[in-house]
């Protein structure tokens, strides 16, 4: 799985290793983290667009993130493709959660799914907070979800 600075540089080593390191050299300056992980899809004609994000927000200091990318020629319903955002984001959730429990680091899960029942997305709703909050991490959706409908949005435009 390839994984990226926003800047487009490829992260070299294991995304659990790029982690740690992030980790150790953020408390070494003091600064105090929180992580957000979300996901964004886009249709475009039979090609879907998927892009993970790890969102590290510094207490004050700003934030960055790490982006995965992905491909697929899959149809799938519009709660279908609202409910694989959320299985890859509680995916690498689930991969960081031991070590950011064990440096005492949040972490939310962000869902780009709309609470207003207007939206085509808020069919999925029900499912991904159950999903997400099952697995036991903190749940977000619009507009509070910005991982997700802001950072990862931008990587799948």
């Amino acid at each position: 799985m390839t994984w990226k600075k926003f800047n487009g540089e490829v992260l070299q080593q294991d995304i659990l290793e790029e982690v740690n390191n992030v980790i150790l050299r953020e408390n070494e300056v003091g600064n105090k983290l929180k992580v957000c992980i979300g996901t964004d899809s886009q249709v475009k004609g039979l090609v879907t667009d998927f892009a993970t994000v790890i969102v590290f927000l510094r207490e004050k200091k700003g934030a960055f993130m790490f982006i995965h990318q992905e491909r697929t020629r899959e149809r799938m319903s519009i709660k279908r493709r609202m409910l694989s955002e959320v299985q890859r984001s509680i995916s690498i959730a689930y991969d960081l959660c031991s070590m950011l429990d064990k440096y005492d680091i949040g972490l939310e899960v962000h869902a780009d799914i709309n609470t207003n029942p207007k939206f085509k997305s808020n069919q999925a709703l029900h499912e991904a907070m159950g999903y997400i909050l099952g697995m036991g991490f903190v749940f977000k959706a619009k507009p509070e979800a910005f991982a997700s409908s802001a950072c990862a949005n931008k990587m799948v435009q």
